[in-house]
């Protein structure tokens, strides 16, 4: 199976990339819903989000200091640390 998976085509890996960097956006837009619910009092625990956006801040960081950008990998982390950083400041109480 590895060794499939190395034959693939440029097209393929660029596919596969793209719709990784589309869910990993889609990932950190769905705590809209949590932060709603933690401005009308239901707080969720503030601990998750806030690790999500030390994550995603941690690979922005990289994919900008890398010689060679890499932009595809901060454009899927960068939400992260935006709703992360907003769901867990709305989360505390």
């Amino acid at each position: 199976m590895l060794k499939k998976l190395k034959s693939l085509d440029d097209k393929t890996v660029l596919t596969i990339g793209r719709i990784g960097s589309v869910l990993s956006v889609l990932m950190y837009v769905s705590y809209v819903p949590q932060i709603m619910n933690n401005l009308h009092g239901q707080y969720g625990n503030p601990i998750q989000p806030l690790v999500a956006a030390i994550n995603c801040t941690i690979w922005v960081l990289y994919a900008i200091l890398r010689e060679k950008k890499d932009w595809p990998l901060f454009i899927a982390n960068f939400p992260g640390i935006i709703f992360g950083l907003i769901t867990f400041f709305t989360s505390l109480h």
